[in-house]
């Protein structure tokens, strides 16, 4: 059925809309966490750890404490009423397992030593350098090695068939192995959390991604009841996974402003972002591929270490891909946890998918040119028609159209192979492309809608918008509904007060939210509709509920126009209600009996265009085409806003980021958008995004799947695969640097 026939179809699903919150965030009205003040309002400022490893010898506040304004300096001497959160809870997520200042142990540079809480932030910030720490010192394991020193077992997560075997009578084999680096997360809102206490109940004005998981996992930290702790977070500057849950300095915030009985502030700055909240862990991957002469994938090993904590095992797993975008009878996928002296890592966009896919991807491009094969021809070789991994089949799956459609964009069949072979204006042109997915699912979700005398609908759920559109998508849903106009709708998302919503990870929140937001509307619907017939003065008083609908904001017959109608408030008025209410709620795929049979995933491809002037040795991205099968796509303008977004990011990946790590101190030593690189405009390419655009029902009733991560999967293997294609240097440790590219032979003559 074409998309613009199903029978849920309206003209607002799918359009390119307007985000609602729009207005508040460029006239400066949305208030993000730190923007909150109250009276009373304390400043606290963290002091951190000057060393990587080690002990605290003696920590002197003697000074701090005389200092004008301030008011409280915790340390591990007389921090109270931080307790650890009880392991492995399927509610409740945490980022670092210790409680700051738990011991007097050291773990990593950065680490919180000490908090100042003064009556202004310069006062704060004045003694928080008076603070002297004097430290047993430890030499940091910051190595970027993974295999050294490694003496853990290895974890097997995936196999079938047996690859060590197939890989020794394999008549082609790829065995390279491929790194990525820390990259740290850099939204442009930084961390805060803004505390208030009222009697025993706690407030908390946070940056998060998921209020919900953090009013849980607040709860317990600080030993209060579940009731006792609203977490509200309405407008987010962005957070790719680093918000996901909380950090120390939330705990922090709380503690402090209950010892002292008034608000405390706690931001986190640009250097704590580079220490203390997170990053994407390194990662040392082994591929190996046996294939035969005409290209069939006959084994796959992908043996991965990934960096973590000394005290948190959090685990990046790249190998989740693996298993089910190729077709091939013998695969492994193993898995080596790495402790370092670094922060604990956090998932970032794309966590597993894109260090993984950078890896398979690569590898499959040097299979190909080993096998003197088209890197397409052999995708399209081995594409799969069932998850293999789970022996699954998939709910919808347009990897094939994925590639033919980017290959027709780019000019594929243009493409000679031999590296440096195609120019353009004096440079040299390389192409490369890589396939992408990322898991779907329907996650749990509730909402509630509320139809209100004065005209307007009000939307509630916990859950989140990030910036991706949230508020946006939940209001199409209502107008699609009822025809009442985007500037009668008021959305209310980012407070546990609200029905308990997902949180905004994993590109799930949008499938998640449809069937709670389409079931509560559609009730609310149905009980205006019976108030309609049971009202006395109501026109439709004694008719059949069933005969009557909603459009244009205005209750009718369904054979009359909408104008033939009343409006909706009038009967709400008519029956003197105050409103008339109804929830909805998600069921998760899991748990249902039509989706939990199938493999649920999301599809894609990038082809990427970079042009080499050796003269200068400069590489620059000058092309990226992304083409993807995400299911129905709501709002195409934040859709491709997403993608676009990921796509700038995959460039950062490929050519820019990495947090170094001193190996006498375990700082970072680039922590600093003036060391940092990113991608700026000037190194931006020209982007262009299509979306099939075929609904995958089994999801939800408009078969939206999610597309945050998957714009980033697989853009840095399109990239280096071009950057061969140009240069003839096969790059597989990232970022791509200069002095791998001066080693190209390919010069002007």
């Amino acid at each position: 059925m074409a998309m613009d026939t199903l029978p849920h179809a309206a003209g607002i699903i799918g359009a390119v809309v307007p985000r609602i919150d729009g207005p508040l965030k460029t006239t400066g009205t949305a208030r993000y966490a730190v923007d909150h003040n109250f009276p009373g309002l304390a400043h606290a400022v963290a002091v951190q750890s000057t060393v990587g490893s080690g002990s605290i010898r003696t920590l002197d506040t003697a000074a701090a404490e005389k200092m004008p304004g301030v008011l409280l300096v915790l340390h591990h001497g007389n921090m109270k009423g931080a307790y650890r959160l009880f392991p492995h809870q399927d509610d409740a997520t945490i980022s670092e397992a210790r409680p700051p200042f738990e011991d007097e142990k050291i773990y990593y540079w950065g680490q919180f030593v000490a908090l100042v809480v003064a009556e202004t932030l310069e006062q704060a910030n004045a003694a928080a350098s008076a603070v002297r720490v004097e430290y047993d010192v430890q030499t940091p394991d910051v190595r970027t090695d993974l295999s050294a020193g490694f003496t853990g077992t290895r974890q097997s997560s995936w196999k079938r068939g047996d690859p060590d075997q197939a890989l020794t009578t394999a008549p082609v084999v790829v065995d390279e192995t491929y790194s990525t680096p820390v990259e740290t997360h850099n939204p442009m809102e930084m961390h805060g959390t803004v505390a208030v206490w009222e009697g025993d109940h706690l407030t908390l004005y946070e940056s998060s991604q998921g209020v919900v998981n953090h009013r849980i996992v607040m709860a317990e930290v600080l030993g209060v009841p579940r009731e006792n702790v609203r977490v509200i977070s309405r407008f987010i500057g962005s957070g790719f996974g680093g918000k996901l849950f909380p950090w120390p300095q939330s705990t922090l915030a709380a503690v402090a402003a209950r010892n002292l009985k008034r608000p405390v502030k706690l931001s986190v700055d640009r250097r704590m972002m580079f220490s203390n909240v997170g990053h994407r862990p390194h990662t040392q991957q082994r591929i190996r591929l046996g294939a035969t002469p005409d290209g069939k994938l006959t084994a796959i090993r992908h043996d991965f270490f990934t960096e973590t904590s000394m005290l948190d095992d959090f685990v990046e797993h790249c190998g989740e891909q693996t298993p089910f975008l190729y077709s091939c009878p013998n695969l492994e996928v193993t898995t080596g946890m790495v402790r370092r002296n670094v922060g604990a890592p956090a998932p970032m966009r794309g966590p597993g998918a894109v260090p993984g896919l950078f890896a398979l991807e690569s590898a499959m491009d040097e299979l190909a040119i080993k096998l003197k094969m088209d890197p397409l021809e052999l995708r399209l070789k081995n594409d799969a028609e069932r998850d293999e991994g789970t022996n699954r089949p998939f709910s919808s799956r347009h990897l094939k159209e994925c590639y033919l459609t980017g290959a027709e964009k780019i000019g594929w069949k243009q493409r000679t192979p031999e590296p440096g072979s195609m120019r353009r204006d004096g440079k040299y042109i390389g192409w490369g492309l890589a396939g992408a997915s990322w898991a779907a699912a329907r996650i749990p979700c509730t909402a509630t809608v509320e139809l209100c005398p004065n005209g307007r609908i009000c939307v509630r759920c916990a859950t989140q918008d990030i910036g991706t559109g949230t508020y946006t998508i939940f209001a199409q849903v209502m107008h699609a509904k009822t025809g009442v106009p985007l500037d009668r709708i008021d959305v209310f998302l980012g407070d546990t007060s609200l029905p308990d919503g997902p949180t905004s990870g994993g590109s799930m929140v949008t499938s998640a939210v449809l069937p709670a937001a389409t079931s509560a509307a559609n009730e609310a619907v149905t009980r205006l509709l019976n108030i309609a017939t049971l009202t006395a003065g109501s026109p439709f008083a004694g008719a059949k509920a069933d005969t009557l609908t909603v459009s244009h904001a205005r209750i009718h017959a369904k054979d009359q126009p909408a104008s033939s109608g009343i409006a909706f408030e009038e009967v709400i008025r008519m029956a003197n209600l105050s409103d008339i209410t109804a929830a909805g709620k998600t069921i998760p795929s899991w748990e249902d009996p039509k989706a939990r049979d199938y493999s649920m995933h999301s599809f894609g491809a990038h082809f990427a265009e970079v042009e080499w002037e050796p003269e200068i040795a400069r590489i620059r991205v000058s092309r990226i085409f992304s083409i993807f099968d995400c299911g129905r796509i709501i709002n195409k303008g934040a859709g491709a806003n997403q993608i676009l977004g990921a796509a700038v990011m995959g460039v950062g990946m490929a050519l820019f980021e990495d947090t170094v790590h001193d190996p006498r101190t375990g700082q970072p030593i680039n922590g600093s958008f003036a060391d940092y690189l990113v991608t700026t405009c000037a190194d931006l390419p020209a982007l262009d995004v299509t979306f099939l655009d075929y609904p995958d029902l089994l999801v939800n009733e408009y078969g939206a799947r999610g597309i945050g991560e998957i714009g980033m999967a697989g853009v840095a293997p399109a990239i280096t695969s071009a950057v061969y294609h140009a240069t003839g240097i096969r790059v597989r440790d990232l970022p791509i640097r200069i002095e791998d590219l001066l080693q190209s032979k390919i010069l002007e003559a």
